[in-house]
């Protein structure tokens, strides 16, 4: 899901805008800004959800069957619904979630009346006998009312064009506002229909395949009926009614030709059909980098509604507009969100980290030059404050779970640090391994499964990583010093201080640039301490270094220093290591002639090797090969004006 609100999400729509000069973003004309923030302010006043789902859990459910009779001028639902479900555990009794406000009719096994009681927003169903234990079972339940309008507005009625629009959007506990359900994140139906009656002039959208319209009641109401034969959670459950317009495409995915079905307003007809391209481009890219696109027998759908933003209801997204990083990331949820649901919403970020990373990876794929300058917005955001963690520790706050900052941008750049550290091909093919995962595919997953599964993939561990970036908080600033040695190496120390006390030091590979006016070259350092020093051969002179220059890493404020050599005229020089290997390096430093020579000799004395060497600023480091020579003793001597120096070797 993602939200133009910038309060809510900065790389909702508005940030993501400057990604593409394509992928603007504009405000709905239906809901100007100001109401949009006064939405903004009634969630974040009353967002202290409590009861968020009370549904026991000794039934599993299977199947539900949707009946709901609606017109979207009237803010009101008549509905069925019939769930199938299994026993877990021997009962005579079975609770689902549903707001008081709606009134429950009557509830039915096998057309025979049960008693039910329905308070603290939990339907509690009675059964006459015990059910036992692995039984496969169904009620129906019958009700009717004004549904709430809880988190980002779960069941809404407005107006586009002076036309009457009812939708839904159930994230992320708003499901049991306007149906009988299990609300948690534990429980995913094999699969759904849905029914739907509304005045015949209006289309009405929903999950899956559409299978018929069919006018009743004297024509003055439709039948829509939509069939969806995939696990589903029950936030990703979904409808509109208005009078859309509707048109159709498809792409090729593999062997499969994919359908694409668009629900629009009239209105915007042309904006949605110039920008469906975007879609299936999108839909190709994820299909071929993460794996099938998850729904593969079915459809991917657009559907138009009023809200600012977007919600990836399974095949059938709810978009505002057809802006491209939009629909990318709403997109990318098909995968990261839909087939694989996070498990908790402390992990949202298994949500909308992945869809903001992947909706980045299509932008950055299509426009490479706007990389840089999205990368350092999105940081520029992340560093904005000095704490908080990507691990939502407060899951009765919708702000708190949906904090852009946070959740979104943070948790996307937990994946290009892991894409940094791991590398390109170690990553994906974890994200691919991560997404077939049997325990997790069209079920539910934590951090520790992706952790898990990017693990087997890199045979790196990966626990420290997660513990400062996950669970901990804040980033870290760099200060690296750096000294020129000879005409080829630098040596490096790199110093960190840390933005929040729960974390004391993030271990990361840091990526630096080294440069002078006609060379450059970038090199990694895997930095584990604090004043941790490395020695690397660039191949020039440098006379300036950049600290992550394509910004892969959460940073800010980094520093570098240019630290001199001491002053010339000590003619120290170091030999190592002794005994030799294959080579062996000498390291002159601080010498007063402008150039050496390196001599060496077998234990017989006759000359084996022997090189002259520029000396830069008075040092030079020089490797010896030495795979050649056999074992023995050697003399090595170096000779640098009046200096002379000696050393016994042993091979």
């Amino acid at each position: 899901m993602r939200n133009l609100l910038f309060f809510i999400s900065l790389l909702g729509c508005a940030n993501l805008a400057a990604q593409s000069p394509l992928a603007t973003c504009k405000q709905v004309e239906d809901i100007p800004l100001m109401e949009q923030l006064a939405r903004y302010r009634l969630i974040t006043e009353n967002n202290a959800i409590n009861g968020i789902t009370s549904a026991s859990n000794n039934y599993d459910v299977t199947y539900y069957r949707l009946e709901w009779e609606v017109d979207p001028a009237i803010r009101y639902i008549k509905g069925k619904v019939t769930v199938y479900f299994v026993i877990r555990s021997a009962t005579d009794n079975i609770q689902m979630d549903l707001m008081n406000g709606l009134t429950v009719d009557s509830i039915k096994q096998r057309n025979v009346l049960l008693t039910r009681q329905h308070s603290n927003n939990t339907l509690s169903i009675n059964f006459p006998t015990t059910l036992n234990t692995g039984a496969l079972d169904s009620v129906s339940v019958y009700y009717k009312g004004i549904p709430a309008n809880n988190g980002f507005g779960s069941f809404e009625t407005t107006t586009h064009a002076g036309v009457p629009v009812m939708w839904s959007l159930s994230e992320p506990y708003g499901s049991r506002d306007w149906w009988p359900c299990k609300n948690g994140l534990d429980d995913k139906a094999d699969s759904i229909d849905i029914l739907i009656t509304a005045p015949a002039q209006y289309k009405a959208a929903s999950n899956g395949l559409l299978q018929s319209e069919t006018l009743i009641a004297a024509g003055t109401k439709k039948l829509t009926y939509w069939k969806h034969r995939y696990p589903i959670a029950s936030y990703l459950v979904c409808f509109a009614v208005t009078n859309y317009s509707v048109f159709n495409n498809s792409v090729l995915l593999g062997s499969t030709n994919l359908p694409m079905q668009t629900f629009c307003y009239p209105e915007n007809l042309a904006a949605f059909q110039n920008g469906t391209q975007n879609t299936l481009d999108a839909l190709q890219l994820f299909h071929n980098k993460f794996g099938d696109y998850p729904f593969i027998k079915e459809k991917y759908g657009h559907v138009q509604f009023s809200w600012g933003g977007g919600m990836e209801h399974q095949t059938s997204t709810f978009v505002v507009n057809a802006g491209e990083s939009l629909v990318a990331h709403e997109l990318a949820h098909q995968w990261f969100g839909d087939k694989v649901t996070c498990a908790s919403w402390e992990d949202i970020w298994l949500n909308e980290g992945f869809a903001t990373f992947l909706a980045a990876y299509y932008i950055e794929n299509k426009y490479p030059a706007s990389t840089i300058n999205n990368r350092k917005s999105v940081i520029n955001n992340i560093t904005s404050q000095p704490g908080g963690s990507v691990w939502v520790d407060d899951t009765t706050n919708v702000g708190r779970i949906f904090s852009g900052r946070l959740s979104y941008n943070k948790g996307s750049y937990l994946l290009y640090m892991l894409r940094f550290k791991l590398g390109d091909s170690a990553f994906f093919n974890g994200l691919r391994q991560y997404q077939k995962d049997p325990k997790l595919a069209y079920g539910f997953a934590t951090t520790d499964d992706l952790k898990r599964n990017l693990e087997q993939a890199s045979g790196q561990n990966l626990t420290e990583f997660f513990k400062d970036w996950f669970t901990g908080q804040g980033y870290p600033s760099y200060r690296v010093e750096w000294t020129p040695i000879g005409s080829s190496y630098v040596n490096i120390k790199m110093n960190q201080t840390t933005s929040h006390t729960s974390v004391d030091f993030f271990e990361l590979p840091v990526a630096l640039k080294f440069k002078n006016a006609t060379q450059e070259k970038t090199i990694v350092v895997d930095n584990k301490t604090n004043g941790e020093t490395f020695l690397r051969n660039i191949g020039f002179v440098a006379d300036s270094v950049f600290i992550d220059p394509e910004y892969w890493l959460v940073t800010k404020n980094n520093t570098t220093a240019k630290i001199p050599d001491p002053t010339v005229g000590t003619n120290i020089v170091q030999v190592f290591p002794n005994p030799v290997p294959d080579h062996f390096t000498v390291y002159m430093r601080k010498m007063v002639a402008a150039t050496a020579d390196i001599i060496l000799y077998n234990a017989a004395g006759q000359l084996i090797y022997t090189r002259t060497v520029n000396l830069v600023n008075g040092a030079e480091y020089v490797d010896v090969p030495a795979q050649h020579l056999a074992a023995g003793a050697y003399i090595l001597r170096i000779i640098a004006g009046d200096f002379k120096y000696t050393k016994k070797l042993i091979k």
